[in-house]
């Protein structure tokens, strides 16, 4: 074996907090070598992020770390500040999962990206550029020479993730930390992006460690895997032993929670299958023979049906939203002529690339973005052409989950308070029973006790998306728009929060607008999908319809391109595509 290249040896961190000290990584040690891909897979809160954080001193004033991490030959844990900025970005690099609070809101994208140029190789500000907008082509940027000189408040979160990548990449340094490099991004972008870490470590011999919750892309790039638990590492293999022969009961239950996107057999007809055969005609269908497949399989396929006469909850007629573009450039149109209608009790799931306007949508249904043409009825009111003053009762009714939950949660108030704001500011409780609710809430989306004195920093990604969560259901909402609500959620947790959501929203009966870039949830959750490419609707129908079915050729390339938690799988879609032959 070569000398590896960043080594973690006994590896513990400890971070003061109010509630007292919390140890998120206990005695880790694991090796990454040269052009390999190293895997660390964990539930939120394992340790993934702050073992790797380590690695370029990334860490707050609040942590206190025994043991060594080692970058080449240079222990990291030892170095000074100095030595670790030279460090940071030349030789080894890091992109951060939250690409909305990595990201600089006063400087332009492109400026950030030559930043990075100009420290480490004394690049010019012209060259820079240039070379800022090869980078912005490289990640699948639309229209790179124009988004240079955007602010990133004017990206999706799927193109501020791409920007985060192309920081990373620029100097083209020997390692390279992933913290869940994907999960802002749709399925077709995804494989780009995995093409393209695959091509820099081809090219440059880069090691890359990929921090993530999503099986489907370890199974597709990694070498190796790590899989950690309560901040310790409980099992380590290759890729094709872990998938295939996984030792640790924890990795065997994670394997079993991951979603899968079935897709029916040609001849396959639901008439000819009862809703009590569908497990058994399963067999012939599904991925895999374990009973966790063919429970989501049978969810997939067999649906209550919504009601006929259940009220309309959302009707969005013709919305056009045009954002404002640069003096002498006509206006961008994110959302063209989009019609949509929701009931009560259904979930309509908003599927399509970073940057087609579903987010747009969800932020103009619930009041936060104020549409160009078109109506947005809530209800029965037209909450289009509404003042905030006779929107604010209005908001009560509405739950609300963000895509970046870093950005969304106050960070001066602890996670208790943050939950329980929209009782307060609507005045639908007080005291004790506040207290309550927001208990009942954390639990319900499985943060431990004592969370709710923590603030938002103190917690991680996946943490987070939980507390926005439950704040988006606080009050028991008519409709809740959920934008990405489970993509920093590991797969063990995510499995359980699918199921909350769904129990209560049988119990409540709210409807749900539900976008997300992993066609896998939605086909379990969603009742009905609407494609949008470019802001218009490509198609939309029922869950078979579009995602076993699909007529159009986008959307056969949406579904053709979601990665599955299957290595050889993987390998033989990579020939298929490029002709290459991939180990």
């Amino acid at each position: 074996m070569p000398e590896p290249v960043l080594s973690f040896e006994a590896l513990t961190v400890t971070f003061a907090t109010d509630a007292g000290a919390v140890t998120a990584v206990k005695d880790v040690s694991y090796q990454v070598y040269p052009g390999e891909v190293l895997a660390v897979v964990g539930e939120s809160g394992s340790g993934k992020s702050v073992s790797s954080r380590t690695a370029m001193g990334l860490l707050p004033p609040t942590a206190s770390v025994r043991g060594t991490v080692v970058l080449g030959a240079k222990a990291v844990t030892k170095m000074s500040e100095r030595e670790l900025t030279a460090l940071r970005g030349g030789a080894i690099s890091m992109v951060f999962q939250e690409p909305g609070a990595a990201l600089d809101p006063l400087f332009t994208v492109g400026f950030q990206i030559g930043e990075a140029l100009r420290a480490h190789s004394g690049m010019k500000r012209k060259a820079a550029r240039a070379k800022a907008i090869d980078l912005l082509r490289a990640v699948g940027l639309p229209d790179p020479e124009a988004r240079v000189d955007y602010y990133p408040h004017q990206l999706s979160g799927g193109q501020k993730q791409r920007v985060v990548i192309a920081i990373a990449i620029a100097c083209e340094p020997k390692v390279i930390i992933a913290d869940e490099p994907t999960t802002a991004l749709d399925v077709t972008v995804q494989a780009e992006i995995l093409e393209l870490l695959r091509d820099l470590r081809d090219r440059i011999g880069a090691a890359i460690v990929l921090i993530t919750h999503n099986m489907g892309v370890v199974a597709d790039l990694a070498d190796r895997v790590v899989v950690m638990r309560e901040g310790r590492v409980v099992e380590e293999a290759t890729v094709d032993q872990l998938f295939g022969n996984p030792q640790h009961e924890y990795t065997r239950a994670l394997l079993a929670a991951v979603p899968k996107l079935h897709v029916l057999p040609d001849n396959w007809e639901a008439a000819e299958h009862p809703a009590d055969t569908v497990t058994a005609a399963g067999a012939e269908i599904k991925a895999d023979s374990s009973p966790v497949a063919g429970a989501a399989l049978a969810k997939t396929i067999v649906r209550e049906p919504i009601p006929a006469d259940a009220e309309t909850v959302l009707e969005v007629s013709n919305l056009v939203v045009e954002f404002p573009a640069p003096l002498g450039r006509p206006a961008f149109r994110a959302v063209n002529e989009v019609s949509l209608t929701l009931r009560r009790g259904e979930t309509l799931g908003l599927v399509g690339e970073s940057g087609s306007g579903k987010s747009t949508i969800g932020r103009c249904v619930a009041g936060l973005q104020r549409p160009t043409a078109g109506s947005v009825r809530v209800l029965g009111t037209d909450i289009a052409g509404l003042s905030e003053r006779k929107l604010r009762p209005i908001r009560r009714r509405f739950g609300f989950v963000f895509q970046d939950p870093a950005t969304s949660l106050n960070p001066r108030l602890t996670i208790g308070d943050c939950v329980a704001e929209p009782l307060l500011v609507h005045k639908q409780a007080k005291g004790a029973a506040v207290r309550e609710r927001v208990r009942h809430l954390l639990d319900d989306v499985q943060l431990p006790a004592g969370v709710e004195k923590r603030y938002p920093h103190e917690l991680s990604g996946g943490q987070r998306q939980r507390v926005s969560l439950a704040r988006a259901l606080v009050l028991n909402p008519d409709l809740l728009v959920a934008d990405e609500p489970t993509s920093a959620l590991d797969v063990s947790v995510q499995a359980t929060v699918l199921e909350l959501f769904a129990e209560l929203q049988r119990e409540c009966g709210w409807a749900c607008l539900f976008i997300s870039h992993d066609l896998a949830v939605v086909d379990q959750l969603a009742d009905r999908i609407v494609v949008l490419r470019n802001g218009t609707v490509v198609e939309q129908g029922d869950n078979d319809d579009i995602l076993r079915r699909p007529q159009q050729e986008y959307t056969q390339r949406l579904v053709a391109a979601v990665p599955v938690p299957d290595p050889a799988e993987q390998r033989r879609r990579h020939r298929s595509r490029t002709g290459q032959l991939i180990s």
